[in-house]
């Protein structure tokens, strides 16, 4: 059931962007907010302890190669990880390359998932706003609802898709801490950049501030 949420989010995402105005899309930002404290909480209670735990410190090489895959990732996914694309919402041809990048990474964000029940909670809650600002972008570029459906359905099943395909491959479960540690660095990556721009021109948001204190505080009690 647990492998079941993240592909919740998503639809969670996909209808909120239906349904809610664009004047009110700004409380958005407070949900990335909360789930880059939650996403951080988690990936620093769960994942870095059973990493380090056999004390093997080039599990760190793998941790920092998650940071720059990342890194990489984004560039053909323009932002969506953190709530917002930069690219034209005008053009013509269906962005092939950020779509699978967004795919690649719900795919291996789903891999260790197997019994981190916090990090499944945190990712799912990501997945929400990535998929209200997939669908928003889908609709403004005059995609119909069909369509929209269907690729919100693809990315959906990413993240289960990697768990179950991490679960049934022996080979994968050889290497799990390897793939755990680089899936850390991804989410390290991402979570504190969540954080970093949650504070828009470096200005005091009491509202942030308490969603962010709340998250983290969730993130070490689940």
């Amino acid at each position: 059931m647990n492998l079941l949420l993240p592909f919740l989010g998503v639809l969670i995402g996909f209808v909120a962007a239906l349904l809610i105005k664009a004047k009110s899309r700004n409380r958005m930002k407070l949900l990335l907010a909360f789930s880059g404290a939650f996403l951080l909480s988690a990936v620093a209670s769960e994942f870095l302890p059973d990493i380090y735990e056999g004390g093997n410190s080039r599990y760190g090489a793998y941790l920092l190669g998650g940071v720059f895959l990342q890194i990489i990732l984004e560039f053909f996914s323009k932002g969506a990880e953190h709530g917002h694309l930069h690219i034209n919402k005008e053009m013509p041809v269906f962005p092939y390359l950020l779509f699978g990048s967004l795919c690649l990474h719900a795919f291996l964000e789903g891999m260790p998932l197997q019994g981190e029940n916090s990090m499944i909670y945190g990712i799912s809650i990501h997945k929400i706003p990535i998929a209200f600002i997939f669908t928003s972008f889908l609709l403004s570029s005059n995609y119909n609802k069909v369509k929209a459906v269907i690729i919100l359905l693809f990315f959906a099943a990413m993240s289960p898709l990697g768990s179950i395909t991490a679960g049934n491959i022996d080979f994968l479960q050889d290497i799990m801490l390897p793939i755990k540690a680089i899936v850390a660095g991804i989410v390290l990556h991402v979570s504190t950049t969540l954080i970093l721009e949650a504070s828009e021109a470096h200005k005091f948001n009491l509202a942030k501030i308490v969603v962010m204190l709340i998250g983290a505080v969730l993130g070490f009690l689940l």
